[in-house]
C-alpha cells in the first residue's frame, strides 16, 4: 500500500513538472513573436516647426491706414499712430491718433452749390485711449513648416474728436487681429465704432463712425 501511495504522488509530481514547462515554453514562444518586426515598417518623419515668439518687450508702436465712414458724410481714407503697452500676456493698454477728411452729404451732392461746411471744417482727427485684451491666441501654419503666433482682441476706450470745428467727447469700442511675422513685426486688422453726440444737422443724435483699417507694428 506504501508502496503505490509513493508511485502515485511520483506521477503527479511529473504531471505538474510537464505542465510547467509546457507553460514556460509558450510564453517564450508568445515573448518571441511579439519581438518580432512587424512587416510593414511605417517611415514618419517629425516637422521641426518654430514659431515665432512675442519678444520680451512691452511696448508696441506703428502706423495703420484704411477707411472711416463719417456719419452723414461717405466714407473716406483715414491714417494714424497707435502706441501700446502690454501690461501683461493678455492685457494692454493703446493710444490712437487718426485723421480723415469728410466728404459730402447727400443733400450738398443734390443741391450742387450749397456747402453745409466749409473745406477746413471736414477735418476729422480723433485720439483716444483704449484697453484691449486677448481671447483667442493661436497660431497659423504656412507651407508645413512655418508656424507663427495670432491674436484676436477686444478693445474699447475713450477720447475726443475735432470734426465741424467742435471736439466731442468719444466712445470707441471694435475688435482686432495680431499677426505676428517674427518676434518684433506684427501686421494687424482692426474694425472700431467711434461714437459721439453731434446737432451738426439740425438734431442731436449719436453718430456712429465705422473705422475698418490694417497698419504694421514694431515691438520694442
Amino acid at each position: 500500500m506504501e508502496n503505490w501511495t509513493r508511485r502515485l504522488l511520483l506521477a503527479a509530481s511529473l504531471l505538474f513538472n510537464c505542465v510547467a514547462a509546457n507553460q514556460t515554453l509558450a510564453a517564450e514562444t508568445i515573448d518571441d513573436s511579439l519581438r518580432m518586426e512587424p512587416v510593414i515598417q511605417p517611415e514618419v518623419s517629425r516637422r521641426e516647426i518654430e514659431p515665432v515668439d512675442i519678444d520680451d518687450v512691452n511696448f508696441e508702436m506703428g502706423a495703420y491706414a484704411g477707411f472711416l465712414s463719417i456719419e452723414d458724410f461717405g466714407t473716406n481714407p483715414v491714417y494714424g499712430v497707435r502706441l501700446a503697452y502690454h501690461v501683461t500676456e493678455g492685457l494692454f493698454m493703446e493710444m490712437a491718433l487718426g485723421r480723415s477728411k469728410a466728404g459730402d452729404t447727400s443733400f450738398e451732392t443734390l443741391s450742387g452749390d450749397i456747402q453745409l461746411l466749409p473745406d477746413d471744417d471736414r477735418d476729422y482727427t480723433y485720439y483716444n485711449l483704449s484697453v484691449g485684451y486677448n481671447i483667442l491666441p493661436g497660431e497659423v501654419f504656412l507651407a508645413d513648416r512655418y508656424a507663427f503666433n495670432s491674436q484676436f482682441y477686444l478693445i474699447g476706450g475713450i477720447g475726443n474728436t475735432h470734426f465741424a470745428d467742435n471736439d466731442e467727447f468719444t466712445v470707441n469700442f471694435g475688435a482686432g487681429y495680431r499677426f505676428l511675422v517674427s518676434d518684433w513685426f506684427a501686421v494687424h486688422l482692426d474694425g472700431r465704432d467711434h461714437m459721439f453726440d453731434s446737432d451738426l444737422l439740425g438734431e442731436s443724435k449719436t453718430t456712429h463712425n465705422l473705422e475698418f483699417h490694417g497698419g504694421l507694428t514694431f515691438f520694442f
